[in-house]
């Protein structure tokens, strides 16, 4: 019974501190307990969650000064010395006796108590039953932030790029919405004030660290806030020029000017197609590949040979072969 927990447990052995612990190191000793024995950093372990209600009960007690007082008072009278019995003839010292002379309830008078078990520890511990408080249990103090959780998303490119709200499922719990800003980067890391472990004696939640991956792309690449595309073009269209389409992200297609001699490697600037967030807008970069033909009609080869013939007798390597010797 309730009563007997006051004379028989020792609250400060349980938080492992001497009776004359300030509040402060009462508070430490607490914490430091708490998270040892939370039931979330144990899951499934009954001995662990005893631990933590007992701990519990006895920070509930300790930390509220006069409920400390009142604790002291108990056990300064000793263990053993009254055991609460229904006060028959032969006992030292009935329930209403020893409460009634600490609390001013008094005993039984004319065979009627002057207050029941239940008016005697609402006073004791307030409202709401024993070892309970409104806001749960507290450290001296104030309450305890939740931790910090950490969590990961993988996102498709288009949707990194132009951001989305996309939900999270945790262990435990209802979903998380999750608000994914425009043009985030792959290994990206978003910060949710609030979204981690809720507080076990009241306090705030902890914080949600969420890491993106985004998945790539099968045409563009992201280079900061620019979008790169190889495009390729045939022999003839980089030789003589030509005007070409190229691919943009989540849109139509872009017509660009090949100038004429272009080769292969060169990069065309598409103003304003890349990504855009609240730091600015990039561009599209078109890289060309000039496609060399891997099959040649009988005609197409000897119409390329006789274009090789008309060409001046020159080594496009030799100034690279210069250079290697130098």
């Amino acid at each position: 019974m309730a009563s007997q927990d006051w004379f028989d447990k020792d609250f400060y052995a349980v938080l492992g501190v001497s009776k004359d612990v300030s509040a402060a190191d009462l508070k430490k000793a607490y914490r430091k307990l708490a998270r040892k024995y939370h039931p979330d950093s144990n899951p499934g372990n009954a001995a662990a969650e005893s631990k933590f209600k007992e701990i519990s009960e006895a920070n509930s007690v300790l930390v509220d000064a006069e409920q400390r007082k009142e604790y002291d008072q108990m056990r300064a009278m000793g263990p053993g010395r009254a055991r609460f019995t229904s006060g028959a003839p032969g006992q030292s010292a009935g329930f209403e006796d020893v409460f009634g002379g600490m609390f001013g309830q008094g005993g039984q008078r004319g065979g009627q108590r002057s207050g029941g078990f239940d008016d005697i520890f609402s006073g004791m511990f307030g409202q709401g039953g024993f070892g309970q408080s409104s806001g749960g249990f507290r450290g001296a103090g104030g309450p305890t932030k939740g931790r910090d959780q950490t969590a990961g998303t993988t996102l498709d490119f288009l949707t990194a790029i132009n951001g989305d709200t996309v939900k999270l499922q945790p262990a435990e719990g209802k979903p998380i919405s999750v608000k994914i800003p425009a043009g985030v980067s792959d290994g990206q890391k978003i910060r949710l004030k609030g979204k981690g472990e809720q507080s076990f004696d009241g306090g705030p939640a902890g914080d949600l660290t969420l890491t993106v991956t985004v998945r790539r792309h099968p045409v563009f690449e992201r280079d900061g806030l620019n979008l790169r595309v190889d495009v390729p073009v045939t022999f003839t269209e980089a030789t003589l020029g030509a005007t070409i389409e190229v691919p943009t992200l989540g849109g139509g297609p872009v017509k660009l000017r090949v100038a004429a001699g272009t080769p292969s490697g060169r990069v065309l600037r598409v103003k304003g197609r890349g990504v855009s967030t609240d730091k600015g807008v990039g561009d599209l970069l078109a890289t060309v590949q000039v496609a060399v033909p891997s099959h040649l009609t009988t005609d197409a080869r000897e119409a390329l040979e006789r274009f090789a013939s008309l060409q001046p007798d020159e080594n496009p390597r030799a100034d690279l072969i210069a250079k290697s010797r130098a």
